[in-house]
């Protein structure tokens, strides 16, 4: 699959603007969306536009490895460029409500592994996200060492490209909710909670499960503590820059 690189595109919503309601008002999907989100694309692409050589790098290249950009437009870059990553995570993560509210199978395992239930793991991801100061994002991620782990991360900052892999985002600045609950953060929460496309997080889970472990064993650093068998064939690497390809959501 051919990564996406200059000129970015804005991705169209993977269901109708309507569909996520009364959870997420359409009003909110059009403006978060189609202003607020295609703003970051077009000022993404404004920055790298006079900078060719940047222009065959992916999305996540760019923003892995911001210590490689032209100072000028480092700040620039790495602003827009998180707000389209995440972005991009955020509304792929979600469908119309729907009966399966849970996650299930090898990614129910290893949220309970991780976080010890299903009902903690749910508290400590609306807890960080709730408690986010001012504007940012909840995430939930997969570590270096092959465990999940959740943060919170400020403004269109992403977590360490180097280290986690995204696997779930939820957005907690005020465009994302204001219009519909107020200040009512926890209330929004509680109503993202209940569209959460538990079926791709399983897939990103997997995927980069796999690619955790197969870079721990090339490293010689042993066995990470199985919670499904399988294989998996992964060409993003950890161990070089060279190596890096992209990451992608799951369609």
């Amino acid at each position: 699959m051919k990564e996406e690189t200059y000129p970015f595109v804005m991705r169209c919503l993977p269901y109708e603007t309507y569909a996520l309601a009364p959870c997420i008002s359409a009003e909110t999907q059009l403006y978060h969306h189609d202003r607020l989100y295609k703003g970051y694309v077009d000022r993404l692409n404004g920055a790298l536009a006079n900078y060719p050589a940047l222009h065959g790098l992916s999305l996540r290249e760019l923003l892995k490895w911001p210590e490689n950009l032209p100072e000028a437009i480092r700040t620039a870059v790495v602003r827009n460029g998180g707000g389209v990553y995440n972005h991009q995570l955020y509304f792929d993560s979600m469908q119309p409500f729907c009966m399966e509210q849970d996650p299930k199978g090898v990614l129910l395992e290893a949220i309970i592994r991780d976080f010890g239930s299903l009902r903690d793991f749910r508290e400590l991801i609306k807890e960080t996200a709730e408690g986010q100061f001012a504007s940012g994002y909840g995430w939930l991620v997969l570590d270096a060492d092959g465990t999940m782990k959740i943060m919170a991360t400020a403004n269109q900052d992403v977590p360490d490209l180097k280290r986690y892999i995204p696997l779930l985002n939820v957005d907690v600045w005020e465009h994302a909710y204001y219009l519909q609950y107020q200040n009512r953060r926890v209330d929004y929460l509680n109503a993202w909670f209940r569209l959460i496309n538990w079926r791709k997080v399983a897939c990103r889970y997997e995927e980069a499960y796999a690619e955790v472990e197969e870079k721990r064993l090339l490293r010689g650093e042993g066995d990470l503590p199985t919670v499904f068998e399988g294989e998996a064939s992964v060409e993003d690497s950890w161990l070089s820059e060279a190596e890096e390809t992209e990451f992608f959501f799951v369609p």
